[in-house]
């Protein structure tokens, strides 16, 4: 065996031994960044596609710094402006519970008007819609006193750009707001259906018995914007409509319920989201996990980290990452931490389908 053999074998056994150790160093890589933390909680999230991050921070303690946030270099700045965040005059955050960010490079920021789950105030919940080009308001959405109850509470949106129409969910009584972007004219649907309904009274999670009952919670739109999933909060049924009933303005509330569809028995979530290839994020409240409802109907356990207590809401950026908060609304205070905003990459999907 000559030299010249002997050394070229030496080089490919140590360049496969090189490329094994990378390969294990890939693998046990951490599959969650940090991307900001704070002392006070936190439950929505959104992302622009210029990679701004905001959040915000709901009303159900008696003193909170900010309602709505964005996120600069780890650290909360009020948005738009301090003034916003005073509560003091007419144009100021009252009680907000989720924030949403659409490719028309818009915030919208849902204010439920409901303080601690005492009632909805007068002139009840609104839908703001800020130009992030220009931090300024767009428009601000009224609902009529048929849309919403005393103890109604506006959790979730998402926005159809195409036809420029908002979906809302509503976790005190069970329903579904549509409300047209242009007009500004909104309906309520499915009120009193069990799809919109709590299938439970607790969930346990971290061991811990959290005892509540909590209706539609959790809302998303496919990429096509042809399909709306929704879900209580206590419960494990996934449901979804076309939205093509719930824009028509001669469907009757019974031909609405009639559409409804159960899709699956799935982990109780908070938020959920639709990435770009039709994949539904889900939380994993009784896990501490995230798990996807793929488009082809499987259902795939992602991750469960302790660092995960109660995944709430869900946004993506052009990158293809999805962030989350950790708003620990099963812990009691004395056992809280930090609350977090993490990011994790589909790419983690994806190696995860290619091994199935």
């Amino acid at each position: 065996m000559n030299i010249k053999y002997l050394i070229l074998n030496l080089i490919f056994c140590l360049q496969f031994i090189i490329g094994c150790q990378k390969s294990n160093e890939i693998k046990e890589q951490d599959p969650l960044t940090l991307v900001a933390q704070s002392a006070e909680q936190w439950t929505g999230i959104a992302v622009s596609k210029n990679n701004r991050v905001f959040v915000n921070y709901p009303t159900w303690t008696d003193s909170i710094t900010y309602s709505v946030a964005e996120i600069v270099d780890g650290k909360p700045r009020p948005y738009p402006s301090e003034m916003w965040n005073t509560k003091r005059g007419d144009f100021s955050f009252y009680g907000v519970q989720s924030v949403v960010c659409d490719a028309k490079n818009r915030l919208w920021v849902l204010d439920t008007f409901n303080k601690q789950f005492k009632g909805v105030v007068e002139n009840g919940p609104v839908l703001y819609a800020f130009d992030l080009k220009t931090d300024e308001l767009i428009r601000s959405y009224d609902f009529p006193k048929e849309n919403y109850f005393t103890n109604s509470y506006y959790n979730d949106v998402r926005i159809d750009i195409e036809r420029e129409v908002a979906y809302i969910t509503d976790s005190g009584i069970g329903g579904i707001i549509v409300l047209d972007l242009a007009t500004g004219t909104s309906k309520r649907l499915l009120t009193g259906h069990n799809s919109v309904q709590s299938e439970l009274d607790h969930l346990i999670c971290d061991g811990i018995k959290w005892e509540n009952s909590v209706a539609s919670d959790g809302i998303a739109l496919t990429p096509d914007y042809k399909e709306l999933y929704f879900i209580a909060l206590t419960s494990h049924t996934l449901y979804k409509v076309n939205t093509s009933v719930l824009l028509d303005s001669n469907a009757t509330e019974q031909k609405v319920q009639e559409s409804v569809e159960k899709v699956a028995e799935v982990p109780a979530t908070d938020g959920m989201l639709f990435d770009r290839k039709g994949n539904l994020w889900l939380g994993g409240l009784e896990t501490n996990g995230i798990n996807i409802y793929t488009k082809e109907g499987k259902l795939i356990r992602l991750l469960e980290d302790s660092r995960i207590r109660w995944a709430d809401s869900f946004a993506k950026n052009l990158e293809r990452e999805i962030y989350f908060t950790t708003s620990q609304i099963h812990l009691p205070e004395e056992k809280r931490g930090k609350y977090e905003v993490y990011k994790v990459s589909m790419s983690l999907l994806d190696e995860m389908l290619s091994e199935k």
